[in-house]
């Protein structure tokens, strides 16, 4: 693992909310909009960004944590913008805050943790699931 970021430094993502991203369940679709569960998917995308560019070859990152506060909606078709910031890398854990805009709104925001590990270490702890 090498880290060629400082704190405070950012990734940017952007996704068009598509028909797979709405508020839906089983039971059928909730709201026409940007659901919560695709907003978290999406939040660690764009602090996985950093990880991308921290892990070796024989490395990979796994999700330890994600909050997500859910602010505003962000309808079928709108561009939502999402930034990710990093707070610290402290050994193998890198944390990130984000946030999500359509336009001047803040759709979301949030933190999210990732570690780096050995792809080995994540098969060894992935065995007999």
């Amino acid at each position: 693992m090498h880290n060629p970021f400082q704190p405070g430094d950012t990734q940017r993502f952007e996704r068009t909310v598509r028909e797979d991203d709405l508020a839906r369940f089983d039971a059928g679709l909730v709201h026409p909009v940007y659901g919560t569960f695709a907003l978290a998917r999406d939040a660690e995308w764009v602090c996985r960004l950093f990880v991308l560019e921290m892990k070796d070859a024989d490395e990979e990152g796994i999700g330890a944590s994600v909050s997500v506060e859910h602010l505003a909606p962000a309808p079928l078709g709108s561009t939502v913008v999402f930034t990710a910031e990093l707070l610290a890398v402290v050994g193998n854990r890198v944390d990130c805050r984000w946030e999500a805009r359509l336009g001047n709104t803040l759709v979301a925001h949030g933190e999210q943790v990732q570690r780096i590990l050995k792809t080995e270490r994540i098969a060894q702890l992935f065995e007999g699931i």
